[in-house]
């Protein structure tokens, strides 16, 4: 019995190595653990076009620096004067400050969208919040990486811990997420507090002292700053070093908004399946960490069209930023095209409130001389709703 048994295996055995060795014939267990498992490497068409995404983007974020070191500047002359009652050098109050007040905008559009009629104090804000606002639909969250001055520090912050200790950091999943949602929890308290008011409760707030001056107590926000407060911010800095966009990743409300507001937009990050070599470069460059490399398409509140994917990638007709085209395809946006519309839209606003007299607040100046030095002595005000 033991014999015949040792027979019948070594003519089954025999049997199947003559199958396994016949000509054509390939094992289904070879085909799953052989070489042939990897899949072919595609090969790389290389790009011939010149890449200047990241060039014009500097280009845009330094002016947009250099307006707002001069608006700043500007502003602080103007705050002396008045402090000084009028015995300094009088410069005219900048407008362009009012794109710092972010909530104050929104306020202003609430009251615009409710009474159909442009707001008469602190106008130049409301312009400024709709431009960006409008941007974010059309060209997705590109203010934060094209124009917020902040956003261009905390860029340079994690690429200066990059040169300087050849790596940035990510937080793990879960942290990540939870820091994540505090710039939601922030926000979700001003839109509560702008959305209970009404109209005329909104033109009360703007009308008060407080309102009127409220860009003053920023200035004396920064000004006077306490061991604690500088603590906070000398905090963020540091982190910003070693964490990508520390504070725009995961403290601002701004920010926020407009990615939301973005979810709205046509134009997206879209990456061509055929002709990408999967080699991550992308997934790596983007400074929002979103998995480019694994996305046909972006469609995050957390892309700035920062457009750093697109410069990397070395793969022709790969990556870009696209709109709805024809039969369901999509049509690349040209960067210069991009910077054109981002332009357009900034400077078309603004020079629409110039032209129409809505962009600078007409106040006498005993009303600045009288309360720009008790500025700090202003208090909120609680409007009642109405």
């Amino acid at each position: 019995m033991p014999v015949a048994l040792q027979s019948s295996s070594e003519s089954s055995v025999s049997v199947l190595d003559e199958i396994l060795n016949a000509p054509g014939v390939t094992s289904p267990f070879l085909a799953a653990t052989g070489s042939s498992s990897k899949p072919a490497r595609k090969k790389l068409f290389r790009r011939v076009d010149r890449e200047y995404s990241q060039s014009l983007r500097l280009g845009v974020q330094l002016f947009l620096v250099a307006l707002n070191v001069w608006i700043g500047v500007q502003f602080y002359l103007w705050v002396r004067w008045a402090e000084s009652g009028g015995q300094t050098l009088e410069v005219s109050r900048p407008a362009g400050v009012e794109g710092w007040l972010p909530i104050e905008g929104l306020m202003q559009l609430k009251y615009f969208l409710l009474t159909r009629q442009l707001p008469n104090m602190h106008a130049a804000g409301f312009f400024l919040f709709v431009s960006f606002l409008v941007m974010s639909v059309v060209f997705r969250k590109s203010f934060c990486s094209w124009l917020c001055p902040v956003g261009t520090v905390s860029e340079y912050l994690w690429k200066l811990g990059r040169s300087t200790f050849r790596r940035n950091f990510q937080l793990v999943r879960w942290t990540d997420i939870a820091l994540r949602s505090l710039k939601y929890i922030l926000l979700s308290f001003f839109a509560y507090a702008v959305a209970s008011m009404s109209a005329a409760a909104i033109a009360e707030f703007l009308g008060s002292p407080y309102a009127l001056i409220v860009d003053v107590r920023m200035l004396n926000f920064f000004r006077y700053v306490g061991s604690r407060t500088a603590l906070v911010v000398l905090g963020i800095v540091v982190a910003s070093v070693f964490i990508k966009n520390f504070w725009c990743r995961y403290l601002c409300p701004y920010g926020a908004f407009l990615g939301l507001a973005s979810l709205l937009s046509p134009s997206r990050i879209t990456r061509n399946l055929d002709t990408c070599i999967d080699c991550a470069k992308c997934a790596k460059a983007c400074p929002s960490a979103l998995p480019v490399d694994k996305l046909i398409q972006i469609r995050s509140a957390e892309c700035t069209a920062c457009l750093e994917c697109v410069a990397v990638c070395p793969a022709k007709d790969t990556l870009a930023m696209t709109v709805p085209g024809g039969l369901r395809k999509r049509d690349a946006i040209p960067v210069w095209s991009m910077a054109a519309g981002i332009a357009i839209i900034f400077f078309g606003l603004v020079g629409y409130a110039k032209i129409t007299r809505h962009w600078s607040t007409d106040l006498p100046k005993q009303v600045y001389l009288q309360l720009v030095p008790n500025a700090s002595e202003q208090q909120h005000p609680m409007p009642g709703a109405h």
